[in-house]
C-alpha cells in the first residue's frame, strides 16, 4: 500500500463518500485530520482473517472480495468500509479483504478511531445502520 501525502483535495474527497455524505464541515475536517489516503494495488490483502485490527478503511474508488474460511461473503466497492469490527469488538479480523482492482482507500488507525466516531457521531450512527444490515444479510445466507 502506498500512502499518499497532503490534504489537498481530501475534503472534497470525503464529500463524496456516501459514509460521511451528511457530515457537517467540522466534523468532516476531523476525519480529514485523521484519515490517510492509501493507494492499494489489484491482488493487494488489505485486512487479514483473525489477525489484530489496527485500522478502519473506507473504499473511495476500486473493488475487493471479502473471504470468511474460504467463503466469499461479499463483493465491497466505492463506499464501503471494512474494519470496524475488530476495532470496536477489539477482536480479530472476521474475514480477509483483498482487491480485486486498484484501490483508493481512506485509513484511520486504531488510536484515532474512537474519537473520529466521537466527534462525528452521525457517521457512528450511519456505521451502526450498516452493520445492522450486513448482521441481517449474514442471517438470511444462513437460512437459506
Amino acid at each position: 500500500m502506498s500512502r499518499r501525502k497532503g490534504k489537498d483535495g481530501k475534503l472534497e474527497l470525503l464529500r463524496a463518500v456516501p459514509l460521511f455524505a451528511n457530515l457537517d464541515e467540522q466534523e468532516l475536517k476531523q476525519v480529514r485530520r485523521h484519515a490517510d489516503e492509501v493507494e492499494v494495488a489489484e491482488g493487494q490483502v488489505i485486512v487479514t482473517q483473525d489477525e489484530p485490527g489496527n485500522s478502519f478503511y473506507v473504499i473511495v474508488s476500486g473493488r475487493a472480495d471479502v473471504v470468511r474460511d474460504g467463503h466469499k461473503l461479499a463483493e465491497l466497492t466505492d463506499g464501503d468500509f471494512l474494519g470496524e469490527m475488530a476495532l470496536l469488538e477489539n477482536l480479530p479480523r472476521s474475514a480477509t479483504v483483498t482487491t480485486t482492482e486498484p484501490c483508493r482507500v481512506l485509513e484511520i488507525h486504531r488510536r484515532e478511531f474512537s474519537g473520529v466516531l466521537d466527534d462525528a457521531p452521525q457517521l457512528a450512527r450511519k456505521m451502526l445502520a450498516t452493520m445492522a444490515h450486513r448482521l441481517r444479510h449474514a442471517d438470511e445466507l444462513l437460512v437459506t
